[in-house]
């Protein structure tokens, strides 16, 4: 379903999303208002947080305690134009935003695939089903299934699932993230013994990516890469 769609809004797209300029390529945005994204940078290898220094390639907190997953990537920050796409693509059902993002983010994270050794599967964060049906879809999915088709790695939103239902967490500290996702998520054992590569559309506290990370890790998975459009700083 959502590679139809991705496959019908790449036919209509003529001008770039950002400016409206009528030069824009395939992915939607023309060269100029892809340079002035909020390009992420140096950031931390596990986490994806930015790093203050080029020499640095993991956070204090990631030094620490190391996250489950064995890297992490995000294209761009958080900010002004690409939060407010994000915003329109997951609130407000601007699919073209989102397909924009996606098919922009794909070839800036290409490189970063590669180095992972390339995921056997990218597999979406799920939402519970409570949440997909109230918003229609889930935006990781349109995520996960355009980054496939460009890195030709197959999609499978089967393997992991939103087990509980926790309500909205924006508000709250990682701590407590973690604490209200633990033992949410369930995964498939058809996961074992595989690379997977975590699909979702912004990372927040990371706390998400954690607890989905240990699930698929527990049932028996290899490794587990993640993928976001975007970090918040």
């Amino acid at each position: 379903m959502f590679t139809f769609i991705a496959n019908q809004l790449q036919r209509r797209l003529t001008r770039c999303l950002l400016c409206n300029a009528a030069e824009a390529d395939a992915c939607g945005t023309c060269a100029p208002c892809r340079h002035e994204l909020p390009h992420l940078g140096q950031a931390c290898q596990q986490c994806a947080l930015p790093l203050a220094t080029a020499t640095d390639t993991l956070c204090p907190r990631c030094l620490r305690q190391p996250p489950s997953n064995s890297s992490c990537h995000a294209c761009w920050y958080y900010a002004y134009p690409v939060a407010q796409l994000i915003q329109r693509f997951k609130y407000r059902a601007d699919l073209t935003a989102g397909r924009t993002l996606a098919e922009v983010a794909a070839q800036q994270l290409a490189p970063a695939v590669s180095r992972d050794n390339r995921p056997d599967l990218l597999v979406p964060m799920p939402l519970h089903w409570r949440r997909q049906l109230a918003r229609g879809y889930n935006q990781a999915q349109l995520i996960a299934d355009i980054w496939g088709r460009r890195w030709q790695i197959p999609v499978n939103n089967r393997l992991l699932r939103k087990a509980v239902f926790t309500g909205s967490q924006q508000q709250l500290k990682r701590e407590e993230r973690l604490k209200n996702l633990s033992r949410s998520f369930a995964a498939s054992n058809a996961v074992k013994g595989r690379h997977i590569g975590l699909v979702d559309d912004v990372i927040t506290t990371g706390a998400s990516l954690e607890a989905a990370s240990a699930t698929l890790l527990t049932a028996g998975a290899r490794l587990v890469s993640t993928y976001a459009l975007a970090r918040t700083p």
